[in-house]
């Protein structure tokens, strides 16, 4: 089992998956978002390769436009 936290709240898998395969579960739209991984910005042509492992803490910040 793997124990991660995402936007602080802790979340326990059976296997590892991808940055990206965690946002498409969660259906994130992900044309406006930051990636925040284990405290460093994760830049976007890495999601598809960095594996969530345990105690991984994940921030996802969405961009909002508006005036």
């Amino acid at each position: 089992m793997i124990t991660f936290f995402l936007n602080g709240q802790k979340y326990v898998i059976e296997k590892s998956i991808t940055l990206s395969e965690l946002l498409a579960y969660f259906n994130y739209n992900t044309e406006l978002l930051v990636i925040e991984y284990n405290r460093f910005i994760c830049p976007k042509k890495l999601w598809n390769s960095i594996k969530i492992t345990s105690n991984n803490t994940i921030e996802i910040i969405s961009i909002v436009g508006g005036g």
